[in-house]
């Protein structure tokens, strides 16, 4: 069964509340209990299962800036248990923000069993097993609004930041368990962006790491740089003993996606025959 990712409220120092926002009609869900406190990152909520995906809207269409995501369940959706779903940020297209270091095109931020989101940690866990990044970790701790309102963000490169309860809870708390601060002004573009042309964020060094945990077609020239090896500049061939490699590099990925490899297994493995 789909299923639409609820609406996040405001925290009620958000700046970036607009009229028809949804705002956090009290902390109590939050008080005394540990939270984890993730940057909120720029791009389109988007939901993947074991046999496809959408964004917020059930029944979104094709878009250009959603290949690449399609591409990366195809590869992962074996590992999604039935009526599991993993939501989180498709980042290919630059909205309000640009980009330049992204780990992944991907963040996942929850993963939910039916009605029943998992604690932050099983999350992080199950995500990286998939080979997807989570967002950053701003802040840990028992809740404290002080500690939130002190957070100092830039603003001029991040959208804002999101707190839930380190603990699992139920589809119906989502709204006592989950918040979020946004930039005043964040919107700052006069055309939307799925009516512009589509500008890809930049990809980091660590890009090539997270792709082949994710089942993608391991490069070695890639691998080698972000591993601060030696390698060929940008569009020049690879040196004889990298380019040598790549048919064992293949026939390994092909063996270790036979046996159901992924996350830090596969990486492993296609590492051990890059170097």
């Amino acid at each position: 069964m789909r299923t639409h990712y609820p609406r996040t409220p405001h925290l009620p120092w958000s700046p970036g509340a607009a009229a028809d926002d949804v705002r956090a009609a009290g902390l109590a869900g939050l008080a005394g209990r540990e939270v984890v406190v993730t940057e909120k990152l720029d791009g389109e909520n988007t939901t993947l299962y074991a046999d496809g995906l959408h964004a917020r809207s059930l029944d979104s269409g094709h878009h250009p800036s959603r290949a690449w995501v399609k591409g990366l369940q195809s590869r992962i959706g074996a590992g999604i248990p039935a009526g599991w779903r993993v939501c989180g940020e498709n980042l290919y297209a630059r909205h309000s923000l640009p980009y330049e270091d992204l780990d992944s095109w991907f963040y996942g931020f929850s993963v939910w069993d039916g009605e029943h989101c998992l604690d932050w940690d099983r999350t992080v866990s199950f995500l990286h097993g998939l080979g997807i990044p989570t967002p950053r970790v701003l802040w840990r701790g028992v809740f404290d609004e002080r500690a939130l309102r002190g957070l100092r963000l830039d603003t001029t490169r991040q959208e804002g930041y999101v707190v839930r309860t380190v603990a699992s809870f139920a589809r119906a708390e989502f709204g006592r368990c989950v918040a979020k601060w946004v930039r005043g002004g964040h919107v700052q573009t006069d055309t939307h962006w799925m009516y512009a042309q589509v500008v890809a964020n930049g990809l980091g060094p660590q890009a090539p790491l997270w792709a082949v945990r994710s089942g993608s077609e391991p490069d070695a020239g890639q691998l080698t740089a972000a591993l601060g090896l030696e390698s060929a500049p940008i569009g020049a061939d690879e040196p004889p003993a990298v380019a040598g490699v790549e048919p064992v590099v293949a026939e390994v990925a092909g063996r270790l996606d036979a046996a159901g490899r992924t996350g830090e297994a596969r990486l492993a493995g296609v590492l051990a025959a890059v170097l």
